[in-house]
């Protein structure tokens, strides 16, 4: 099945779907957070979470309670950045099929970061359709630009690597 996966012509197929679902979903989530009538701010959806990492039976874990306090609500000007223009660019990069592997990875970043802070939606769904993109490596992008970024990626990575052995 994984050379399937990573190979066949019907997974590509397939994977196209997928990845436009995935990447559509992602893309109109970005675009609601910076075109919606108020700039974007996470600063009540992170304190929510910290809220939920207390108490007898916390919903998020202690160590990621932590990192939203120190690190994500210190500096939420930056997250404000990140979130809206990271869903943006991940949508756009599986809708295009261009650095499919990439941008997979960064959805399942974006999808574990807010399962981690207790936010179930569309998450658990999102997360394994990611990690079928992400096994297929080029194959998931195989009807997308990958069919031609990517082999001048390799191109442009051997000429510099083999003008730094000269």
């Amino acid at each position: 099945m994984f050379d399937w996966l990573r190979n066949g012509k019907y997974a590509a197929l397939l994977l196209t779907l997928v990845r436009l679902y995935v990447g559509w979903t992602f893309l109109s989530a970005g675009l609601k957070k910076l075109t919606g009538p108020k700039p974007f701010d996470a600063t009540g959806f992170l304190q929510g979470a910290i809220e939920k990492a207390g108490g007898e039976k916390p919903i998020v874990q202690g160590w990621y309670g932590d990192f939203l306090q120190n690190v994500a609500l210190a500096n939420v000007e930056v997250f404000n950045v990140l979130v809206p223009w990271g869903e943006l660019l991940a949508g756009i990069g599986l809708i295009l099929g261009t650095l499919t592997t990439f941008s997979a990875l960064m959805c399942l970043l974006m999808n574990f970061s807010f399962l981690l802070a207790g936010t179930i939606s569309k998450n658990p769904n999102l997360i394994l359709l990611g990690f079928f993109l992400l096994a297929a490596g080029a194959n998931a992008g195989r009807f997308g630009g990958d069919r031609w970024v990517l082999p001048w990626l390799r191109q442009r990575s051997r000429a510099v690597l083999g003008r730094r052995q000269e």
